[in-house]
């Protein structure tokens, strides 16, 4: 696999230089052009973390992937660009869950003339351009972001008021995504992951977009809005469209397979929000 070939499968036509205006390009091209997502989870597919499987599916297949393949593809890209990259153990929702936490996501940290920057494309309505690693609040168009030092190797992302998810913390300690594959394996396949009982597409348009089975949600700095899909037709062309899915890679029933599915799951919702109420 070329650099040239990565770039293509970006969109990128620019200059490329390991300095900070490429690196915030390849950035922003990755986040709008790769899907996040998790069809082939829903598909009861295997997903692999093998550089040559990542490669496949993320570049000559043109799919997405969740955090762990979107994280690697990225860093794929970087070091091919001439960039030091280093993937680093995360954690969502640890300010609020604890150190099991620990494992269920990753990030990546770019070296780049003295200073160090974080990069993700692995949160799917997370930030367009890699944050400087230093405390405080980092404002990209509307929305701000913020962190947070905990330990001298510990800090935490605050996402903006609204998102998906509330933080993540991460370590800086380098890792290998083969470090990741069990714990990719369990969050594949266990029947209480996320990953197995929510379908999950998402993608930067306006603001970001956000697929929850039936459900579409959008987030921009002036609210959110929502709304449920109506059949299959539209299913698939929102997968197509908004989140550039190509159906034919989900076999000649995925999209018809994933529709059901995801109706019983937005099921289930209606059925847990009742007792609640």
């Amino acid at each position: 696999m070329t650099l040239d070939a990565m770039l293509h499968r970006i969109g990128h036509r620019g200059r490329v230089a390991p300095d900070q205006e490429t690196l915030f390009a390849l950035h922003r091209s990755w986040r709008r052009t790769v899907p996040y997502e998790n069809l082939d989870i829903q598909l009861g597919r295997p997903v692999s973390l093998h550089p040559e499987a990542l490669l496949d599916k993320l570049v000559r297949r043109r799919r997405g992937g969740y955090c762990y393949e979107q994280n690697a593809g990225l860093a794929m890209l970087l070091r091919l660009a001439g960039f030091e990259v280093s993937m680093v153990e995360g954690g969502v929702m640890r300010q609020a869950r604890g150190d099991a936490m620990w494992g269920n996501h990753n990030a990546l940290i770019i070296d780049l003339d003295g200073r160090q920057w974080v990069a993700d494309a692995g949160i799917g309505d997370g930030f367009m351009e890699p944050l400087n690693l230093r405390e405080g609040p980092h404002t990209q168009g509307r929305f701000t972001y913020r962190l947070e030092r905990l330990t001298p190797d510990t800090w935490r992302f605050h996402h903006h008021p609204g998102a998906s998810v509330a933080s993540y913390d991460f370590r800086l300690q380098p890792r290998e995504p083969a470090d990741f594959a069990a714990r990719s394996h369990e969050l594949c396949t266990s029947p209480g992951s996320p990953y197995v009982t929510t379908l999950i597409a998402a993608r930067p348009t306006v603001g970001h977009t956000l697929l929850l089975s039936r459900t579409v949600r959008r987030y921009s700095a002036d609210g959110r809005s929502s709304w449920t899909i109506r059949d299959e037709d539209e299913f698939a062309t929102t997968l197509r469209e908004t989140f550039l899915v190509p159906l034919e890679d989900l076999g000649p029933d995925g999209v018809g397979r994933l529709w059901e599915k995801a109706g019983a799951q937005n099921d289930l919702w209606r059925t847990r929000t009742q007792e609640v109420d």
